[in-house]
């Protein structure tokens, strides 16, 4: 059994990517790691981050984004296929730059590929989420926040990257261009891992963050657009009161021990008290989300009510 790793990314120095550490952590259980760069902005050291790792596995495919041709966030799927179609391995595990993988997870996940590698009904693995916020101690478990998503996938040309890249479909005969395409595409069917991601895309300097939310409006709707979308916002992003979302008490993989050490912000970051009025509220501050947030926790076990789900889970 082979695995293979993957990975799309441009800019991770310039917006706060940790792009080495998601690579190390899974970098001990795969055979190869490919990385599809796009044209980072002049005097970003992406490139160079990545080949300071200097292992053999990695491999670097240079590519140019086209927002134009793929709108709609759809070129970050585009760029995720790009690095699947050079992966050789049996199985393939997708990692976005700010994904980290636990190191007490790679056992039961190289497992758990072994024992369903001839098992052809499974198409993937699903994969839980941590999604930090703010800060290292934080993180969201609101309605809004997707609990779950598929990150390993079987070396399949019909499986492709589906939407802004969150998850993958089986889209066979696709034309390479539409990935926001739901009719005659298929959900994945899936087994459970236990294992978790370590989702720290919502951990970064609070300039940084809007620098970075102003970007991904950009892709997904245009620099035009994004420019209206964010004039009458600050300069830094605002996570509002912390001390309304829950702690972290568990602990971050040993990857990210030296990022971690660089948290320099904690004092633009507000820890109690009211939400700004004066700003637009995030979903989960918002009293629809607030409700449904509640019953979810309190009521159902952590379910989700109306939860999308991009694949189909077996019993396996």
């Amino acid at each position: 059994m082979t695995i293979s790793g993957f990975t799309m990314v441009k800019n991770a120095d310039k917006l706060y990517y940790p792009v080495k550490e998601s690579i190390l952590s899974v970098l001990p259980i795969v055979d190869e790691f490919i990385v599809a760069l796009g044209d980072c902005d002049p005097g970003d050291k992406t490139r160079e981050i990545i080949e300071s790792i200097a292992s053999p596995k990695i491999r670097i495919i240079d590519t140019v984004w086209d927002t134009i041709k793929y709108p709609d966030g759809t070129e970050n799927a585009h760029q995720t296929d790009i690095a699947k179609n050079q992966c050789t391995g049996d199985w393939l595990f997708y990692v976005q730059a700010d994904e980290v993988i636990h190191e007490k997870y790679l056992e039961i996940i190289i497992d758990r590929c072994r024992k369903l590698l001839y098992d052809k009904e499974v198409e993937g693995l699903l994969f839980d989420y941590v999604h930090f916020w703010g800060d290292y101690n934080h993180f969201q478990n609101a309605h809004n926040w997707y609990r779950r998503e598929v990150r390993i996938i079987r070396n399949d040309p019909d499986i492709h990257s589906w939407l802004d890249a969150q998850s993958f479909r089986r889209i066979p005969l696709f034309d390479g261009l539409q990935y926001r395409r739901v009719e005659n595409t298929y959900k994945l069917k899936v087994a459970k891992v236990n294992a978790a991601v370590y989702h720290y895309g919502w951990v970064r300097p609070p300039r940084v963050m809007r620098k970075k939310s102003v970007i991904m409006d950009s892709i997904f709707h245009g620099e035009e657009k994004a420019g209206l979308m964010n004039v009458n916002k600050t300069e830094d992003f605002d996570y509002g009161p912390l001390d309304r979302v829950p702690v972290f008490m568990g602990s971050h993989p040993a990857v990210m021990k030296n990022w971690i050490n660089t948290f320099d912000w904690n004092e633009l970051l507000q820890y109690s008290g009211l939400p700004d009025k004066n700003r637009e509220a995030h979903k989960h501050e918002r009293m629809k989300y607030k409700v449904l947030t509640w019953i979810e926790q309190n009521l159902l076990g952590g379910n989700r009510i109306g939860e999308f789900k991009n694949y189909r889970l077996l019993n396996k």
